[in-house]
């Protein structure tokens, strides 16, 4: 297993528009078990991305995906910071499978 922390801060008044962007780019990746989106309780800007893959090549290919492919250009307008907090290797989940 596979997976990724990943905070996102938005342009003010943009958190809902990129939360859009990632739902619908997000969909339908190979691999993927689990993508939590979440809203940072304290910022009005940040945004929680949590996911978990059963390889990182597997996340590596989704990045290859023609709705994610489309999406990376118009998040990018949004997002004023990126930052990968935190790789792991999940070793339980509630419905993931194996684990």
């Amino acid at each position: 297993m596979y997976g990724l922390i990943v905070k996102l801060t938005v342009i003010p008044g943009k958190r809902e528009d990129l939360i859009g962007i990632l739902k619908e780019s997000a969909a339908e990746m190979p691999g993927c078990f689990s993508y939590v989106v979440a809203e940072d309780a304290a910022d009005e800007n940040a945004i929680w991305v949590t996911e978990v893959w059963n390889s990182p090549a597997s996340h590596d290919a989704s990045l290859l995906l023609p709705a994610v492919k489309n999406a990376i250009p118009r998040a990018r307008e949004l997002v004023s910071k990126f930052e990968k907090v935190a790789v792991t290797n999940p070793v339980w989940g509630a419905g993931l499978p194996g684990l």
